[in-house]
Order: structure tokens, then sequence, then C-alpha cells
């Protein structure tokens, strides 16, 4: 449990710095502009469905926290056969890597007004989330070729499960890129246009920093980091 809480506080930590960022916490009864030029001329609010998508990403980031303290919680017990990594997840993260990249670059061609460099890195984006999912499927195949099946131990369940559970919010996220990759190509860059890739880039650079999480604990990196945040709350 308190494994739990401690990713629990990390969650809202980082959530409460992204506000802040973006400046959700902002006062601006307290901020000084002339007149017809509120705040100072400083950039306009968040739209409503941006603080919609971190709203739904902090959920998110609860969710796998919760699957995460449960599997730093069981791991160590006698029923506990570590699940081997197959090295296609190495490959699968370079892609999903890739696929951030490409969608920082859309959306860093989309506030210049670039159509072009946006629809190439909009369908690059795409392509590449897709190899990683595909990957994702083979590293499932081969570890259930080698006996390794869902419920043969704790340890497979839980990498089924959480790697799934990621696969389909990207499988999610897949849908929402495809709309705004149509979209690109069917008509020149629009406000909405450009607030969709902004959208699909915080998402994807959010999902992709949850699978680094989890490619850490499934290798055992984090076994460490666990032992030692045990030792500071006991």
């Amino acid at each position: 449990m308190s494994v739990m809480l401690l990713f629990l506080a990390a969650i809202a930590a980082i959530i409460i710095w992204w506000m802040a960022q973006q400046r959700l916490t902002s006062r601006p009864w307290l901020e000084v502009g002339h007149l017809g030029q509120p705040g100072g001329g400083e950039r306009s609010p968040i739209p409503a469905v941006k603080i919609g998508l971190y709203v739904f990403l902090a959920v998110v980031g609860a969710l796998f926290s919760l699957f995460i303290s449960a599997y730093l919680m069981r791991v160590g017990t006698p029923d506990w056969w570590s699940t081997p990594i197959p090295r296609l997840l190495w490959l699968n993260t370079a892609m999903l890597i890739v696929s951030s990249a490409a969608m920082q670059w859309a959306k860093t061609e989309a506030e210049r007004g670039r159509d072009d460099p946006m629809r190439t890195a909009l369908l690059a984006a795409l392509a590449t989330a897709i190899l990683f999912l595909t990957g994702q499927v083979f590293a499932w195949r081969e570890l259930t070729q080698a006996g390794y099946v869902l419920a043969d131990n704790p340890a497979n369940s839980f990498f089924y499960v959480i790697t799934g559970m990621h696969g389909l919010h990207i499988l999610g996220g897949l849908v929402a890129l495809g709309r705004t990759t149509v979209k690109a190509w069917s008509a020149p860059a629009s406000r909405s246009l450009r607030l969709s890739v902004d959208l699909c880039a915080v998402y994807w650079h959010f999902m992709l920093a949850v699978w680094l999480i989890l490619f850490a604990l499934f290798a055992g990196w984090a076994n460490d980091f666990a032992d030692l945040c045990r030792q500071l709350l006991t």
C-alpha cells in the first residue's frame, strides 16, 4: 500500500507541475493588462478539450500506477517466476519513440503552418505506432510459444494484462490520429486541425512515458527503486 501511495503521489506531482506549465493555475484577476488585451497580451486560455485530455490522462496515469504498485507488491512472492523479456520489445520501444518524435515534428510543422511536412510527420507517426502494436502482438506470440501463458504464474498475468491495457490505449489513440491524418490530407491546416495535432502529440508523449516505465519494470530495472521506496517508507 505504501508503494501504491508513493506512485500516486508522484503522478499527482507531475499533474500539478503540468497544470502549472499550462497556466491552469493562473489567477486572471491578478494579471495586469491593457484594455482590450486581457492578461497583458499573453496566450489565450487552454481549450476545454485540452483540459479534458489532461483530466483523462490523469485518470490513465492513476490506473497504471495502481497496476505498477500491485506488480511491485507481488514481486518476490514464492509463486513468482519472472517473465523473460522478448528482444522484440526493444524494437517495439524504438518504434514508439520514433512515433512520439514524429508527432512532435508534426506539431511543430502545424504551428509553423507548413502543411506538407506536417502530413509526412503524421503518416510517419501513424505507421510507426502500427508497427509498435504489431510488434507487441508478435512478442506475445513468442512468449506463448515458449510456454509463458497467461495463467502459468502471476508474472505472466501481470505482463499480459498491463501490456494489453497499454496496447488498448495506443489503439484508441490510433483512431484519433487516423482521423487527424485524414483531415490533414483532405484540407489545408486550420485552427481545429492544429489543435487535433497538438492533442495527439500530448497523448503520444504520455503513452511513450508510460511504456518506458513499464519496460523498465518488466526488465527488472525498477526492483532496486522499489526496494529503496520500501526502505524509505518503513
